[in-house]
């Protein structure tokens, strides 16, 4: 391979010498100092996290890069230990100045790390799109479900893939019923009809058991027993 740079090579030949696991020694540093370089993060993402830059010249470029390059690198397996942890250090301190429309697009591909704090956000758009997000397991989501649950996650819970999958529904229900004898709740009763309604009838009566508040355990319950059997 000839290791040249732009313009002698063109700009995708240049995307693929920039993946090659061994380029010449001080090239990376060359291909960084390009001045067209600086007009394309996305190509300066693959020299921030190749395993044979500098960590000087990382760690300037991982300062410089936007918020999707640095998802890009920390969601990456194959780009470099160091250029991982520190792009998600920085989409933390990004986080914070973030549009709700960015925070929206971000969620979605939110590194690991980073799961607790888009949680954690009072808009259910942005939890709506976290909860699409596609290495979030069903396991993982429920261990998230915790009291106190706040509208805005029922919000987005009621409309996303998850609302059909019964271990889910059984955890919302659960800390819904925690988050309801709280003083400060902001939940009402009827947040809760479709969780119940997602349970078979078996799964009603399970769930009933574990609840304590008395409208959501006698709802819960009677949605578990036959009508006639309900009135009596």
């Amino acid at each position: 391979m000839e290791w040249s740079l732009p313009p002698e090579v063109p700009w995708p030949q240049f995307l693929r010498m920039l993946r090659h696991p061994s380029p010449p020694r001080e090239w990376l540093e060359a291909a960084a100092a390009l001045p067209d370089m600086r007009k394309r993060p996305l190509l300066l993402r693959w020299i921030a996290q190749h395993r044979k830059t500098s960590e000087p010249l990382r760690l300037q470029l991982l300062a410089r890069l936007p918020w999707r390059s640095l998802a890009s690198i920390a969601d990456d397996p194959t780009a470099h230990p160091k250029a991982r942890s520190v792009a998600t250090e920085r989409l933390q301190v990004l986080w914070g100045g973030m549009s709700i429309g960015e925070r929206r697009s971000f969620a979605y591909r939110a590194p690991r790390p980073m799961w607790s704090m888009v949680w954690k956000i009072p808009h259910s758009g942005v939890i709506l799109a976290f909860l699409q997000h596609p290495k979030l397991s069903g396991e993982q989501l429920v261990a998230m479900i915790q009291p106190p649950l706040q509208t805005t996650h029922l919000d987005a819970l009621v409309h996303s893939r998850w609302r059909e999958i019964q271990p889910v529904a059984h955890q919302v229900l659960w800390a819904m019923d925690r988050t309801l004898q709280l003083p400060d709740c902001n939940l009402v009763l009827g947040q809760g009809a479709p969780w119940i309604k997602a349970l078979t009838m078996e799964e009603r009566l399970l769930a009933a058991a574990r609840l304590t508040h008395p409208a959501l355990r006698k709802m819960t319950r009677a949605w578990a027993l036959p009508e006639q059997d309900a009135e009596d």
